[in-house]
């Protein structure tokens, strides 16, 4: 106990920190007791075989609208330096069509150093940072320049270091967070999982530190909510084209289309039916 006192104060010291707050957090939930802060033998985490099954290459080559549906009730799973591993459930994402696309980071086609994730081999994360201080996260889909952004999870497993992380991250002090609050955003699930520009161009279908594994529960078409995308003004057309998806009825979802659902309940589009 004396030690998890200690690293929460330090957690805590950390949110008026200058440096970036997830990945010291991240390092002090590596430290032994007793023993200096470097990492706790991170370099065999990086070589241990998993066990979960995990979501293949094949998966994620599919066009960016089929594989911004088919993320929604998969797993996201991150293991931390430590050994934990940190589950969630995709309920929301967004797709990204490449150089067509407006409101696309790969806008006419443009390759750069900043989205060349965007144009590698499908399943390649597309990590970028907002505001200078925010990250997001992206898969890569068949199509150059094509990917989709993961927008909110239902946490499953590793709550507490979620917490943890989240807290880390926030630069004022503020109330515990409620299990629906710690990934209900595309920024928030990257600080809650502990997500940073070193995960930029990794590969999940390979990578030791994060992968997808199956859902058990994959959601039916009437159970999914198609509407247009978050926080994208000024690219005309494209800032109404349908390409953001959630499930219907979960609270995890960052942002509820109220409208589009009492749409579906007018077909006759019932969740679950």
């Amino acid at each position: 106990m004396p030690r998890k006192r200690k690293l929460l104060a330090q957690l805590s010291a950390l949110q008026n920190s200058t440096s970036f707050p997830q990945i010291d957090a991240v390092e002090q939930l590596n430290a032994t007791p007793g023993a200096d802060a470097s990492p706790k033998s991170s370099k065999y985490f990086m070589i241990e075989k998993k066990k979960s099954p995990q979501l293949q290459e094949d998966f994620f080559n599919q066009p960016c609208v089929s594989l911004a549906k088919s993320f929604l009730g998969q797993i996201l799973v991150r293991k931390l330096p430590d050994g934990r591993e940190l589950w969630g459930r995709i309920v929301e994402t967004e797709a990204y069509l490449g150089g067509e696309d407006e409101a696309s980071h790969s806008k006419g086609g443009k390759q750069t150093q900043r989205n060349a994730a965007m144009f590698m081999k499908p399943g390649t994360l597309y990590v970028y940072q907002i505001y200078g201080i925010y990250f997001c996260m992206n898969v890569s889909s068949q199509g150059a320049g094509a990917a989709v952004l993961l927008r909110s999870l239902e946490p499953l497993q590793g709550l507490d270091a979620m917490r943890e992380l989240r807290r880390a991250s926030r630069k004022a002090p503020s109330r515990l967070l409620k299990d629906w609050q710690l990934c209900n955003g595309p920024s928030k699930l990257c600080q809650a999982f502990g997500i940073d520009k070193a995960f930029d161009q990794r590969d999940l279908s390979e990578d030791a530190a994060i992968w997808m594994v199956p859902g058990q529960d994959l959601p039916g078409e009437q159970d999914v909510v198609t509407t247009t995308r978050i926080g994208i003004g000024n690219t005309g057309e494209w800032a109404q084209k349908p390409l953001r998806f959630y499930l219907r009825g979960n609270r995890f979802v960052s942002v509820v289309d109220k409208k589009m659902e009492r749409e579906m309940a007018a077909r006759g589009h019932s969740p679950g039916s």
